[in-house]
């Protein structure tokens, strides 16, 4: 397509838009407010519980950790063909509506049948459906506001998501403790009922369907356009920067709950929850300044400052016993969540602008993002065992440095100048 093309396609998009006058209605904007907020509620049901429970079940720990294995591999790779299933689809409320019921499904099914073939079943449903959810919230958010307004709309995601995250970690351990490990997945499978009820106040008339997959138009999925996504140079080095971060990220706060139980096994516990809990505050705290701020100061800015955080942060556990300062700290990996998890996706969008392309870009960028974090954990251990902890958090902070450095060097700024 030659410039004068490009700059056709773009009048043509920009007054398809200002056809449309303003963005989504107040009542659409809180639907996906709350859908954020009990999907985070579902989803949370799907995190160590899994464990617990299967290990009050009487399971081995090979078979937990076989079924484990299966729903992050399935995690992992799945999301490139769940980003390009959901751009073949037309309605992201549709995907989304279809894959909350489908983990709401996989829940029952891990509550009431504990077998090998039924768990092995709930995993795989559980982590397919995850694969589509995820960037479908995106696509969402994508359509129902002006590309003016997607940092702000993207930051209140991560609030809610946060928000959401701490109350039904403390909500499930709670009637874990008091009721069982298997009430859980029933709770689980209860927030699905007010996830869709939210989800239907979002009316489909405020969502472009155009603008959530990225393109003015339908763009049919061929060889030339994947081609075109893989040989981008700008997405390549922002997919290289977010495996860097994940690489470094992943394996700090199981290396610090390693640390801490090492230290004191009464207290560590209660120092875990603390690392666990304080991040997910100050995201919810951050992430609609971080919105906004991108589009203030741009997207590279924001980057640069999530990246600085995770080295200081890795310095910091070498330099220092855990428990003394593990507030701080877990304060930083707040900073950092907040940061990546708003710019991450508003990126992507910048990135696949008018190419039609957005959902399976989240995939490809997700993939990247799970290779790093799978890597980050064994990398940890192997040199955790060989030298030391600190040595470990220096050589983490390293990866950090590295991908900060490539932010600073590589990354070009991705905010359109004007929309």
């Amino acid at each position: 397509m030659d410039e004068k093309s490009n700059a056709d396609f773009r009048d043509v998009t920009a007054g398809e838009n200002d056809a449309k006058g303003k963005s989504a209605s107040s009542r659409s904007r809180r639907g996906l407010d709350w859908f954020v907020f009990f999907v985070a509620d579902v989803q949370t049901g799907f995190g160590p519980f899994v464990a617990v429970y299967l290990t009050a079940q009487k399971w081995t720990q090979t078979d937990i950790g076989l079924i484990l294995t299966v729903g992050g591999l399935i995690a992992l790779f799945g999301q490139i063909p769940g980003g390009a299933i959901l751009d073949a689809m037309r309605s992201p409320r549709l995907a989304a509506a279809l894959s909350v019921v489908l983990i709401g499904v996989s829940a029952l099914i891990l509550a009431l049948w504990p077998v090998f073939p039924a768990v092995l079943g709930s995993r795989i449903l559980q982590a397919g459906a995850s694969c589509i959810l995820g960037p479908a919230i995106a696509a969402l958010s994508l359509g129902l506001v002006r590309r003016t307004e997607i940092g702000e709309r993207l930051g209140r995601n991560g609030s809610f998501a946060s928000i959401g995250t701490g109350l039904a970690a403390a909500g499930m351990g709670a009637c874990g403790y008091y009721i069982s490990n298997q009430a859980v997945f029933f709770v689980t499978a209860a927030f699905v009922v007010p996830a869709l009820i939210a989800l239907l106040q979002i009316n489909t008339r405020d969502i472009d369907p155009n603008r959530a997959h990225g393109s003015s138009k339908t763009q049919p999925l061929t060889l030339a356009a994947v081609k075109s996504l893989l040989t981008n140079r700008t997405l390549a080095i922002f997919a290289l920067c977010v495996l860097l971060f994940h690489l470094a990220n992943a394996a700090m706060l199981p290396l610090v709950a390693s640390m801490l139980t090492l230290q004191s096994s009464q207290s560590s516990a209660a120092l875990i929850a603390v690392a666990m809990v304080v991040p997910q505050f100050v995201v919810a705290i951050l992430s609609p300044t971080v919105g906004r701020k991108s589009q203030q100061w741009g997207r590279r800015p924001i980057l640069l400052i999530g990246f600085s955080a995770l080295v200081i942060r890795a310095v910091l556990f070498a330099a220092v016993t855990p428990s003394e300062l593990i507030v701080l700290v877990q304060v930083l990996d707040g900073i950092s969540a907040a940061a990546l998890g708003v710019l991450v996706p508003l990126s992507i969008a910048d990135i696949t602008r008018d190419s039609g392309r957005f959902n399976l870009t989240q995939g490809l960028v997700g993939c990247a993002m799970g290779i790093g974090a799978s890597i980050s954990t064994t990398l940890a251990g192997i040199l955790s065992d060989r030298f030391s902890s600190s040595f470990t958090f220096l050589a983490l902070g390293v990866v950090a440095a590295i991908g900060l450095a490539a932010v600073w060097k590589l990354m070009p700024e991705t905010r359109p100048e004007l929309d």
